[in-house]
């Protein structure tokens, strides 16, 4: 029987990548995102597509039902829809930093809940959060989505002490900058959230920091993460973090050894 593997925002970039090799790797596979006619290429590939907004609680319960109905168990949980809502704290409305944290850390913790019911009783699972090297360091501009991925590291090492009686792997996956829409979603919407304000002049240098994300030299394609992701999806006994992608271990490291001051030298270096 094959192990049965749940991927949110399958759409494009990190999500879409996995999903196709997980089913590559012998995986029943169901990819989920808002849009499925986005999911067609994955379909063709013999990948289970279906809508879900994991900002719509009814949406997630019938999603997870649809898996259990259909196969009995879900074996591995990836964890990957997301997106970077950048801006000055100032600047961006409360709504939308809800909203952030509704997509980024609720919806995956949601998702968690559903699942972890069929992977306790199975005695056996693997949860694969994804994370960011932005869970460990920080950006000017960059509070609200920052401070949804240091809740997803945080969350989701206290869920690895809780599973782990169960026989359930909690994984994190951090991404350095990788070449996606996500990048250009988010830094556009910084300069749109700016514009005109006190913040403007740094968010065009923020801006062009970011854009750097999608070139060769400081970017990282998103098969590089999937590939990772699959490991830690079927190796044995799995690292409890991966970073992933150019310059990702050594800004960790850096985080870890450097002082605060220290090492906001360093990220201003970054943002001239």
């Amino acid at each position: 029987m094959s192990k049965v593997a749940l991927v949110t925002g399958a759409s494009s970039g990190i999500g879409e990548e996995t999903a196709r090799m997980l089913q590559e790797a012998g995986f029943a596979t169901y990819a989920v995102a808002r849009r499925v006619d986005r999911m067609a290429a994955l379909a063709e590939k013999g990948v289970t597509t279906f809508a879900m907004d994991v900002t719509d609680d009814a949406s997630m319960v019938a999603g997870v039902d649809r898996v259990i109905a259909e196969q009995g168990r879900i074996d591995v949980l990836v964890n990957n829809a997301g997106y970077g809502s950048y801006g000055a704290v100032e600047d961006v409305p409360i709504d939308e930093a809800r909203r952030q944290f509704e997509v980024n850390v609720f919806g995956l913790a949601r998702l968690v809940q559903l699942v972890v019911p069929h992977m306790r009783e199975q005695k056996s699972g693997r949860i694969i959060n994804i994370s960011s090297i932005g869970g460990k360091f920080y950006e000017p501009l960059g509070a609200w989505y920052h401070a949804t991925k240091f809740a997803v590291e945080g969350l989701s090492d206290s869920l690895r002490l809780e599973l782990a009686p169960f026989g359930i792997d909690v994984v994190i996956v951090e991404p350095g900058p990788i070449i996606t829409e996500w990048n250009t979603i988010a830094r556009d919407g910084l300069l749109e959230q700016s514009k005109g304000g006190a913040y403007e002049e740094r968010s065009v240098r923020v801006h062009a920091t970011m854009e750097r994300g999608d070139t060769g030299w400081a970017g990282t394609t998103p098969d590089v993460v999937a590939k990772k992701i699959v490991k830690a999806a079927t190796t044995r006994r799995p690292a409890t973090r991966y970073p992933v992608g150019k310059g990702a271990g050594s800004l960790v490291l850096a985080r870890r050894l450097l002082p605060d001051r220290a090492f906001d030298v360093l990220i201003n270096t970054q943002y001239r």
